[in-house]
């Protein structure tokens, strides 16, 4: 009985430390907004409501068995824009979405990706809680938000390992192959399918692809052999930039058109500037500008203002 006593006494000291364990799992720092701008909504508490839904859903759940300090959360932005609500509790909107990374040894955060999904459309109720299964669809909101969790995450562990975020694609393609085959005709999403919008496929595809390896093994080389150095080694941290930015030119060049270099050069091309603007190898800053003009004509402006 005394050691009953002893166990009954520590039981909520230990509840608290493994609730701790479990809080610091979560690998999400997502801010959330939701505009409405281009609709007209009877009840604005509905979007303050969606809003918040959708910010605790990403942020509250551990997306992985690792665990997360919280000044390790990845931070990310999500901007969605309702375009029309075809009936009520159905929404047709676009998303935009951002993630960062601190870089090594500074106070600086940067750009890993810009994402723009422009068939982000799904159901939502205030009194529904939002629910997730890694292996069934439950809604197309959560499949959603589910899905580019895992891409966010394994993008940022492809920044700190070579090819570290293959667990979390495979996990994302999962969600991809069960929300295309899900029955629910209220909540069918043709994006799931490869058809109509595609920027969820091509992303994955672009990442996924051995042949466009070079875009993830660029992850690397640009951000930890690059930015997380730049401070002490300047010089070997633009060689590793160039090194993963020649890789994915090479990338892209194999296969026009890729999403994921879009998404790269939207969320890198001033940062890109900003770190061979003050080298004083003017050969590297003019082969730098020469292929990024080819490969990203869009922010050749940009990239002009390295010779000046």
């Amino acid at each position: 009985m005394p050691m009953l006593r002893k166990f009954l006494a520590v039981l909520p000291i230990l509840v608290f430390l493994l609730a701790g364990s479990a809080a610091q799992a979560q690998e999400l720092l997502a801010e959330v907004r939701v505009s409405t701008e281009n609709v007209t909504i009877s009840d604005p508490t509905i979007v303050t409501q969606m809003q918040n839904d959708i910010r605790t859903f990403l942020n509250s759940r551990a997306w992985t068995t690792q665990t997360y300090r919280p000044e390790e959360r990845i931070k990310l932005k999500i901007f969605i824009g309702i375009t029309a609500i075809p009936q009520n509790g159905t929404y047709s909107s676009t998303m935009r979405l951002i993630s960062t990374r601190p870089v090594y040894g500074t106070g600086y955060e940067t750009n890993v990706v810009s994402v723009v999904d422009r068939s982000f459309n799904f159901n939502y109720s205030p009194q529904n809680p939002l629910d997730f299964s890694p292996n069934s669809f439950v809604s197309n909101l959560s499949s959603l938000l589910g899905f580019y969790a895992y891409m966010v995450i394994g993008l940022d562990r492809d920044t700190f390992g070579r090819l570290g975020g293959t667990p979390y694609y495979e996990q994302a393609r999962n969600v991809v192959n069960y929300s295309a085959n899900q029955t629910q005709t209220s909540e069918a999403d043709e994006g799931w399918r490869g058809t109509g919008s595609r920027e969820r496929h091509f992303l994955l595809d672009n990442i996924t692809d051995p042949q466009l390896e070079a875009f993830r093994t660029g992850l690397y080389n640009y951000y930890r052999l690059g930015m997380d150095v730049f401070i002490e080694k300047p010089e070997e941290a633009r060689t590793s930039v160039m090194t993963a930015l020649t890789g994915i030119q090479k990338a892209a060049v194999t296969r026009p058109g890729t999403l994921f270099a879009r998404a790269f050069f939207d969320a890198k091309s001033e940062e890109i500037a900003n770190i061979f603007r003050t080298s004083q190898d003017q050969q590297q800053k003019q082969q730098l500008v020469t292929m990024l003009t080819e490969v990203d004509p869009t922010n050749s402006a940009k990239y002009q203002t390295v010779l000046k």
